[in-house]
């Protein structure tokens, strides 16, 4: 238990540290004033200064007298009509090294809202000014940076117009200081942070800023958004353009190294009475490190050797009710960055590649999830120019000796991707996925079922019109291995409507019995999908209500012969406060085929039979869910959902409560209860996951998170706690200790509440060195 409790007074000694952290505010001061000079409708003009600026939130300095002033923000939300009540003034100007933003947002004090001091606060959290930047005008890809009031910041990479990949990290300096009715931010972003080319001709970027405000449920753009759509969109931009061109930028190189000291506990227990056999400990100090290359200034090289993911938090548990296997998203910093250049091709359920095959997989002696060595991998990603955008992975890992007689062996992932831009924001794109299995010294017993390669081949097109209302997909993929079993192919196409007041969606999708990706997130095979959904949404006038919406959605599967495997039909009814406050009901109506026996508790009871296969199962229900406004400090979210269950009942109720402590961080209890219910001899269970979190700043640069996990249906308890220690930029001290044991006794063992599975405490240093 001393084990368990070694965070405890990590936890509690920071408040102290916290007390002492110093905003850089002042009492009483008015705004600088700032002269407009020819500021256009539709853009601005960026001048270069030949002066130096010290980015300290004043704004003092000769070239912000002279640069124009982007102003008269609209309103976003909660409508989209008129000026934002919050004025907001934004000015630009740049110099050889730095692209220089200065922001004015005016509001009082007392009005702030500021969850955590921990850079890459999630959105919707805090009040922020958003930067979105646009070098190549396609409306798809580009770059992010936010501050909020107290100087707390965050930066993203943007693809497909809006999807935002804050593992990304940059250095960039910034400012913010602190007045009774507004505050004055300023950035300083490095150009050779920035992927661009410098055109001979056309000098010019799109560009939005975009305000939140919390307490009062305001967004603002500088150009105007639809309220239909996310703010932060890249097809909704002004033009920038450079009254000089901006500088080339220099060259970009960084050096990530890093040294781990691990200490690992094994406990190993007999199959069937679970008592414990030993519990050996390992001791392990290993060194690695990463390197970013600018190849060109949009084209970025990224080498990693033996790479360590030890800080990242672990999986979030979910009820297993599912016949096929569950999706669970990567959190490793490596695989994210231009994910959308691996990682997005496919359907959800059709991926090509899916990165958590490389580095991690499933244990078959304990159960668990476990880390496979990577040896090395490289990334080369980014644009040719602003037609072409190319990708290239390559990762190599080593064997693992699971016992005697099963071995996962080494295998070197690769995956080639070129996109080209047609239309005036759509893609064409190819993909190559290969997987090479080395299996020289397994034995022909450890060979059984493992092919020596697998590898995919596709095409798609990605369809974004100007105005962000079509969005479409149409792909065709194909696998090709040794093995003629497993030489199949997939097809799909998708295309939705989305205006003020319409939604239409519609897609087919197919996945033939052969198909392998084993690269790839393909649950299941040999499947036809058709679905659909049709809302309407209305907007009434000077009411609590934002919007209301009223829909149908649908979806039904076949065989490969057209025979009826599933179907999901719903009516469904969708209500949004102006205080953000959502509201939603379903009722529904489901339809499986059991092709095999399953047991839908997927526990598997002794004295229980599986539901018998070969049969189908029709069963109707409604679903509620709930989501409180972030407006309070307290918050909460539930989702009910309850009617027939195959042949049986069924209550599933999820949701978390949570209360944010600014500008501490947050508490948070997430839960989730499956009540089911099915006649005998069949299997009834009642099932838990209860998780406590906590998400804490103490300053600036001591951060400490703790999330538990108590699982009933897994019979799991885990413990994941962090303290980080930021001692330089994009430099870390980390101190992650993790915890498996049972959740519950197992009946005629010596297992009780918390007996140990496995334990690690790992301690972990990473430098940023740019060179």
């Amino acid at each position: 238990m001393k084990f368990r409790l070694l965070f405890l007074p990590l936890l509690l000694s920071g408040f102290g540290s916290f007390a002492q952290t110093s905003l850089l505010q002042e009492t009483t001061a008015p705004a600088a004033k700032h002269r407009i000079s020819g500021t256009k409708p539709d853009g601005l003009v960026i001048y270069k200064t030949t002066a130096p600026i010290e980015t300290d939130g004043q704004l003092d300095e000769p070239a912000w007298q002279h640069a124009q002033m982007g102003v008269d923000f609209s309103k976003q939300f909660p409508v989209d009509t008129g000026l934002a009540d919050a004025h907001t003034e934004v000015l630009l100007t740049f110099d050889d090294r730095n692209l220089y933003i200065g922001v004015i947002c005016r509001q009082p004090r007392a009005d702030y809202t500021v969850q955590s001091l921990k850079r890459d606060f999630a959105g919707n959290t805090s009040d922020a000014i958003n930067v979105l930047l646009n070098p190549s005008k396609d409306g798809l890809n580009g770059f992010l940076f936010s501050l909020s009031p107290i100087n707390v910041q965050r930066e993203a990479l943007i693809d497909n117009g809006t999807t935002q990949s804050f593992e990304w990290d940059n250095r960039w300096t910034s400012a913010v200081r602190n007045y009774d009715d507004h505050w004055v931010a300023e950035m300083a972003i490095p150009f050779k942070t920035l992927r661009y080319s410098v055109a001979e001709s056309d000098n010019s970027w799109l560009a939005n800023f975009v305000r939140v405000r919390i307490k009062n449920w305001e967004v603002s753009t500088w150009r105007p958004v639809p309220r239909q759509f996310a703010a932060n969109n890249l097809a909704f931009c002004h033009e920038l353009q450079w009254a000089s061109p901006p500088p080339k930028p220099g060259a970009n190189v960084s050096l990530i190294p890093y040294t781990t000291a691990r200490r690992d506990v094994f406990y190993q227990r007999e199959p069937n009475s679970l008592e414990v056999l030993d519990k050996p400990g390992r001791n392990d100090f290993d060194l690695g490190g990463d390197a970013k290359i600018a190849v060109s200034p949009s084209l970025n090289l990224d080498l990693t050797f033996n790479p360590d993911f030890s800080q990242v938090e672990v999986d979030r548990q979910v009820a297993n009710l599912s016949r096929f296997e569950l999706f669970f998203p990567e959190r490793r910093q490596f695989f994210l960055e231009n994910r959308d250049l691996f990682a997005m091709f496919g359907f959800p359920n059709t991926r090509p590649f899916f990165s958590r095959r490389i580095g991690l997989a499933r244990n078959p002696v304990s159960g668990f999830n476990e880390a496979v060595p990577i040896l090395a991998g490289a990334r080369l990603s980014g644009k040719l120019n602003d037609e072409w955008r190319i990708g290239l992975l390559n990762m190599q890992t080593d064997r693992i000796n699971w016992d005697s007689a099963r071995v996962l062996p080494a295998a070197n992932f690769t995956v080639a991707t070129v996109q080209k831009k047609v239309l005036k924001r759509s893609a064409l794109s190819a993909i190559f996925v290969d997987k090479e299995n080395f299996l020289g010294k397994l034995s022909e017993a450890q060979k059984d079922g493992i092919q020596p390669w697998n590898r995919i081949g596709g095409l798609e097109f990605n369809l974004y019109s100007a105005d962000n209302r079509w969005e479409g997909e149409w792909y065709y993929h194909r696998s090709f291995s040794p093995d003629p079993n497993q030489r199949g192919q997939t097809l799909a196409q998708f295309l939705g409507y989305r205006d003020r007041h319409v939604s239409i969606n519609t897609g087919y999708l197919m996945v033939d019995s052969n198909y392998t990706a084993e690269a790839g997130f393909v649950p299941r095979p040999g499947f036809q999908n058709v679905f659909t959904n049709v809302g309407l949404t209305f907007y009434p006038a000077n009411s609590a209500i934002n919007n209301w919406t009223v829909g149908v959605e649908g979806n039904g599967t076949f065989a490969l012969d057209f025979q009826r495997t599933d179907h999901d039909l719903g009516v469904f009814g969708t209500i949004n406060f102006q205080d953000q406050t959502f509201l939603n009901a379903v009722i529904w109506n489901t339809y499986t085929y059991l092709f095999e026996d399953f047991d839908p508790t997927n526990l598997y009871q002794a004295g229980t039979q599986p539901l018998p296969g070969q049969a189908g199962y029709t069963y109707t229900g409604a679903r509620l869910r709930f989501t409180s406004s972030g407006t309070y400090n307290f918050q909460g979210s539930a989702d009910l959902r309850f009617g027939e269950y195959f042949n049986g009942k069924g209550i599933a109720l999820e949701g978390n409560l949570s209360y944010r402590l600014q500008p501490v961080g947050s508490f948070t209890l997430s839960y989730s209860y499956n009540h089911i219910r099915l006649p005998e001899p069949y299997a009834s269970a009642d099932f838990w996951i209860i998780g406590p979190r906590a998400e804490l700043s103490f300053t600036r640069n001591l951060f400490a998170s703790a999330f538990f996990q108590w699982n009933t249906q897994a019979n799991n308890f885990n413990i994941n706690a962090r303290l980080q220690w930021r001692f330089a930029p994009v430099s870390d001290v980390f101190l992650v200790y993790t915890d498996n044991s049972f959740a519950e006794a197992v009946p005629d063992t010596r297992v009780r509440f918390l007996s140990p599975k496995n334990r690690a405490l790992v301690l972990k240093v990473v430098y940023w060195l740019n060179l």
